[in-house]
């Protein structure tokens, strides 16, 4: 290997690393505040990408008619909820219907008049975002929400359960055929022997502004700072009149903008099926995991490290690849039983 083809490896490991460090933040900040290990984030991934080529080739994506169904189940769980706690009164219920009823038929019915029409990318991108995004909330209310107070280990179960639902469903409506979204930018810059392409450099740019604004978000902003006390302690949040059920909403909410956003980033650069996302949420996991499910600079960094690992194994060992990514979560753990405080589960 000389310099020239480890300085390409290395653009394509931090290209990769770049998307795996948004959702390795994104799977750290719902385990954080919700303790849910959330498997489905790849599906998310998907499901952003495919969304954006099913417009990009003319068709209109089925997935809002599960944004449709989505909606109409919470609907029906807030206002059984509402009712039981005799809650419910003419503004709850015109909310309610707003939020799961109108918003989702709203967007189907834009969606359906104008996905499939020739619009400009940041258009197209921005209605994917608006159909795939809700169901992360969506999906915490009707999964997750019902079980806040369960253990680690059934949360775990729910996800895994909730991930081959979604990829059930993502075959159903994307089929086995994988697909691909036209590239942000045609353009290449020549760096000495090393030719850097736009969509690697839109990839890198838009994950380093995204994290910078999680980052002011969690400083700067009351909601965020509330995110922050409860991924801290949640009873202690609970105390203090911080709605933990609201913080696990949100932290759902940017954890499917983060996938979706990842997905319609990757899409331009390889082919993206509909169990895909699978593959690249687990890597991202692999960097949440050297951070601890808590740190998320080191998650970051963590990512970083995956990318850099697949990118160079590809060279040396490709059919290995996958083996030595994932084989790196076996020493970071041992290291982390050895000097790892024991704590126990909150009561």
């Amino acid at each position: 290997m000389d310099l020239s083809i480890a300085a390409i490896l290395a653009q394509d490991g931090i290209t990769s690393g770049a998307i795996y460090a948004l959702l390795a933040l994104a799977l750290v900040l719902v385990f954080s505040v919700t303790r849910v290990i959330f498997i489905p984030q790849g599906e998310f991934v998907a499901y952003g990408a495919l969304t954006l080529a099913a417009m990009q080739a003319g068709h209109t994506p089925q997935t809002t008619w599960l944004l449709l169904a989505m909606g109409a189940l919470t609907f029906v769980r807030e206002l059984v909820l509402s009712l039981r706690g005799h809650r419910l009164d003419m503004r709850g219920f015109a909310m309610l219907a707003g939020k799961y009823l109108l918003f989702p038929l709203a967007v189907h019915i834009v969606v359906r008049a104008y996905g499939a029409q020739p619009l400009p990318m940041a258009v197209q991108i921005a209605l994917t975002l608006l159909v795939v995004i809700p169901l992360g909330p969506m999906l915490y209310r009707l999964a997750y929400e019902p079980l806040a107070e369960a253990s680690t280990l059934v949360l775990l179960i729910v996800s895994v359960a909730v991930h081959f639902a979604l990829v059930g469903l993502g075959l159903a409506m994307f089929g086995a055929e994988g697909s691909r979204t036209e590239a942000f930018s045609d353009a290449r810059f020549e760096v000495g022997t090393l030719s850097v392409s736009g969509q690697s450099l839109w990839v890198v740019g838009v994950s380093a502004l995204l994290i910078g604004a999680l980052y002011w978000y969690f400083e700067r902003t009351i909601h965020g700072k509330a995110l922050r006390a409860t991924a801290v302690n949640r009873l202690g949040a609970r105390l203090v009149g911080i709605g933990t059920a609201q913080a696990g909403r949100l932290s759902f909410t940017l954890a499917a903008g983060m996938g979706a956003l990842c997905g319609v980033l990757i899409a331009p650069l390889t082919t993206i099926y509909y169990e895909s996302g699978f593959l690249v949420g687990l890597k991202g996991f692999v960097g949440a995991i050297v951070g601890g499910l808590a740190s998320y600079p080191v998650a970051a960094l963590g990512a970083l490290l995956v990318g850099l690992l697949e990118s160079y194994s590809s060279f040396w060992a490709s059919a290995f690849k996958e083996v030595i990514v994932f084989t790196l979560i076996i020493p970071v753990l041992l290291w982390r039983s050895l000097t790892g405080k024991r704590v126990e589960d909150e009561e």
